[in-house]
């Protein structure tokens, strides 16, 4: 075998070589594109929120997990939205009782799962020949983590539209009181509740006026140390202890002294009357 000849023999050897290396390695790109194209198509999408109200409303309450009380205004502004755009037309020809309010806003809270929770609280008191209906919740995902709404819907001739709408403090749970007040014929009446996280319990309370066209909020009480409010006639009474006072008295072995604050009802709101000490 002449020189020429091997040699075209070797430089054919590694052409056939070179190709088969070339050909593997574009096999194996387009394998792994393919596989690459694949396993993008398998990533699961974004799970939409479910057709139904109490299904779509859990869906969003469920995402406030985790979330500190600050970082969930966007949430439970759109789980208001839903809330009250389901009550508007619920309400708009019927002439319900507190009591029918209170099993259609459960109705509408009906999926959530622990941890979070919602307590539904209502009312329908009579004014000016009308009907006035509380819609209100407290929505919460921890002890310490809760928001709450409250809205006010006006019935006359059987038709029922939205008056107005409240957020009462955050933290705290709802709850409802009724005053009237000398010299005027607003609508008068008390949210109040307790918040959680401490030793003991805090008082918050606001108290709200109606007069047909605003609602206003007229007094206000925040973090009152264990509590406890009464309404009588034309006076509203707190009971509380002093944090620190309490600590150093506990912590000393002796009896705290509670505290007693009386208001007066009056047109303006609540003008305060006295305050001293009581039995612990």
């Amino acid at each position: 075998m002449d020189f020429a000849t091997m040699l075209f023999k070797r430089l054919s050897k590694s052409f056939i070589v070179r190709s088969l290396v070339f050909l593997l390695a574009l096999l194996f790109v387009i394998g792994a594109v393919g596989l690459g194209t694949g396993e993008a198509k398998k990533k699961p999408q974004k799970l939409l929120p479910p057709p139904d109200l109490p299904g779509h409303v859990d869906y969003l309450a469920w995402q406030l997990r985790g979330l500190h009380l600050d970082e969930s205004g966007p949430l439970s502004q759109e789980i208001q939205n839903l809330v009250l755009d389901h009550l508007k037309p619920w309400l708009a020809e019927r002439t319900p009782t507190g009591v029918d309010v209170r099993r259609e806003l459960e109705n509408v809270f009906l999926k959530l799962r622990y941890p979070v929770t919602c307590k539904p609280a209502a009312f329908a008191e009579p004014w000016k020949g009308g009907l006035l209906l509380g819609a209100g919740y407290s929505l919460g995902w921890t002890d310490n983590d809760r928001v709450n709404t409250v809205a006010l819907f006006e019935n006359r001739a059987g038709k029922t539209q939205l008056a107005a709408v409240t957020n009462f403090i955050p933290r705290a749970a709802v709850r409802y009181a009724f005053v009237r007040a000398p010299g005027t014929d607003d609508f008068r009446f008390f949210v109040y509740g307790l918040k959680l996280g401490k030793s003991h319990p805090r008082l918050a309370a606001a108290l709200y006026s109606y007069d047909g066209q605003t609602l206003k909020s007229l007094w206000q009480i925040d973090d009152v140390y264990d509590g406890k409010m009464t309404v009588e006639d034309d006076q509203v009474i707190i009971r509380f202890l002093k944090e620190d006072e309490y600590i150093r008295e506990v912590a000393q072995r002796h009896k705290p002294p509670r505290y007693e604050t009386i208001y007066q009802i009056t047109a303006q709101g609540l003008e305060l009357q006295r305050q001293h000490d009581i039995p612990f």
